[in-house]
């Protein structure tokens, strides 16, 4: 699912109007590379060398559009985040995180093989370049708090809110967050 961001050609982007705002997509022919909040402490915006052509997503945004509506519970999109290996690893690991359920920074550092990594984990995680498709905001802090969300922790609250109402085996037991 995952593959490596060497390209050098430009990419094209586009917005996607999402229940939580617009969202920005960029990617290729071949794979989403970004998808970011527009504001936050995270945004981003279309870099110089990108042109918009919204033609590429379609299936992307077929699937959010699903997801939004709670009935896409894991995304299947070719995906090329651009970051270092160890990025790489951490998202590969958010991948692996079930819908509506949430782990720990410490978990997920034990997860890649290195327990002490907490902290570089989290740093990872605030790194994601294609945010609620590689879900960081599963990753929750050792004592159930919500911690940092480049969309904020209020999005963060919101999305985690809308994957437990929409899964019954978890909707039961009411809002978390």
């Amino acid at each position: 699912m995952l593959a490596h961001a060497d390209r050098a050609d430009s990419l094209s982007f586009t917005y996607y109007d999402s229940p939580i705002g617009p969202l920005l997509a960029a990617g290729d022919a071949d794979a989403l590379h970004v998808l970011a909040f527009p504001a936050g402490s995270r945004a981003r915006k279309p870099e110089a060398d990108w042109h918009e052509d919204s033609t590429p997503f379609a299936p992307c945004f077929e699937q959010l559009d699903a997801y939004f509506a709670g009935r896409l519970r894991r995304f299947d999109l070719p995906l090329a985040p651009a970051g270092t290996a160890f990025q790489q690893s951490v998202w590969a690991q958010l991948l692996e995180i079930p819908y509506a359920e949430t782990i720990s920074y410490g978990t997920l550092a034990n997860r890649i093989g290195n327990k002490r990594a907490s902290r570089a984990v989290g740093a990872a995680n605030g790194a994601n370049p294609i945010p609620i498709i590689i879900p960081c905001h599963r990753v929750i802090g050792s004592d159930r708090s919500l911690t940092g969300f480049g969309g904020g922790i209020n999005l963060k609250r919101w999305l985690l809110n809308h994957e437990i109402d929409n899964a019954p085996e978890t909707g039961a037991q009411g809002r978390l967050f």
